[in-house]
């Protein structure tokens, strides 16, 4: 009975990453290389295909993750060669790395209640044949949280809820607006709506302020802009924390050169390895600081015949078939042996991990035709 109590639990912990529709919030804490197993590294390479929409605060994310590609294992926690990322133009262009539709429309989220994004959004989705195989979606800010009403963004809010509800296949990732001291106060109150409303309800945001508003020693600067300058509370600038950080620290090691818009390399780098977390936690890891790596893996022979998935187990077990976005499709206990489990899912690529009783793992990627 203790070891039946036992495998229960491990199976609940082990799964849970992978209900759909998980709430993930990245924020300051997240902005860093070291926990991120390669296991998660090499999955989201291999499964998303995001379209990432953004003017110039925006593009921190990607001049972040180009430079943080041609890093070494010099550098804090890197890992070696998983950080690549194409320029997704062509459904199925793949690679070895991690794909991106860039700019896939024109603008960002806009001022003052304005929805445009979401109609280039559903534009995108409906009629583009680039969006075939595109599984997450983020816009972001460039000014718009500062000047923003309560009711502008909670058009924002309910204009990314429906789009939630009418593409329930694809991830949705919020933001909040990037720092501005001028208008501290409005901006502070925007930010907080967004990140309230994604805690409440389980959403996924990149908390695009918060990141900035920390060094890579979890220090806070309560007065702050988007340059990383930071000033006291009557906005007497009293210095800059990203120079200061990079000036008292190696390059190459604690940190690397990027050209960040409107802000420091330090910045940029930041915002790609929260950017990293984000792609890793989207396909299942907790983001648990100390653990590095999955189970033990026992691979097995696990095909598929037409619409019946066949598992060869050594052991007794239980197995999950999840789609790209990490939704459970299919739960089945197996026994040692050859096991066929008929499945009736759509077409499509879909992941198989089995658990067994000893902890360890077997995972395979199928496609179901």
């Amino acid at each position: 009975m203790k070891k039946n109590i036992q495998l229960l639990v491990l199976l609940l912990l082990f799964f849970t990453p992978f209900i759909y529709g998980q709430g993930i919030i990245i924020d300051h804490h997240s902005a860093k290389l070291e926990p991120i197993p390669v296991w998660a590294l090499e999955l989201a390479s291999d499964s998303l295909h995001i379209a990432y929409g953004h003017t110039s605060h925006g593009s921190q994310l990607i001049s972040g993750m180009t430079e943080l590609e041609n890093q070494s294992t010099d550098l804090v926690g890197y890992k070696g060669d998983y950080y690549c990322w194409n320029h997704y133009q062509y459904p199925g262009e793949g690679g070895p790395c991690i794909e991106i539709h860039d700019q896939f429309r024109p603008g960002d989220l806009g001022h003052l209640g304005d929805t445009q994004w979401a109609d280039y959004t559903r534009d995108y989705l409906d009629n583009d044949t680039v969006s075939e195989n595109i599984n997450v979606i983020i816009w972001s800010w460039c000014g718009g949280c500062s000047d923003n009403t309560v009711e502008g963004i909670n058009v924002y809010l309910d204009a990314m809820n429906q789009l939630e509800l009418d593409y329930p296949d694809i991830r949705f990732v919020y933001m909040t607006g990037h720092l501005d001291i001028w208008n501290n106060d409005t901006l502070k109150r925007n930010n907080q709506l967004i990140r309230d409303y994604c805690i409440e309800n389980n959403k996924t945001l990149y908390d695009f302020a918060d990141i900035e508003s920390y060094d890579p020693d979890g220090v806070y600067y309560e007065y702050a802009n988007d340059n990383c300058n930071y000033y006291d509370d009557s906005g007497n600038k009293l210095g800059n924390w990203a120079e200061e950080w990079q000036n008292s620290h190696e390059v190459g090691v604690d940190w690397f050169y990027c050209n960040a818009a409107h802000s420091q390399p330090l910045n940029g780098n930041l915002k790609a390895y929260a950017s990293w977390w984000l792609w890793c936690r989207l396909v299942g890891w907790e983001g648990t600081v100390g653990i590095t790596e999955q189970p033990t893996e026992n691979p097995i022979p696990i095909f598929s015949y037409e619409k019946t998935i066949v598992i060869e187990a050594n052991k007794k077990g239980r197995a999950v078939v999840f789609n790209l976005m990490g939704r459970t499709m299919l739960s089945k206990n197996v026994v040692g042996g050859k096991n066929s489990i008929p499945s009736n899912l759509p077409s499509g690529i879909y992941f198989v991990r089995v658990l067994f009783s000893d902890g360890s793992t077997s995972t395979r990627k199928l496609y179901i035709r």
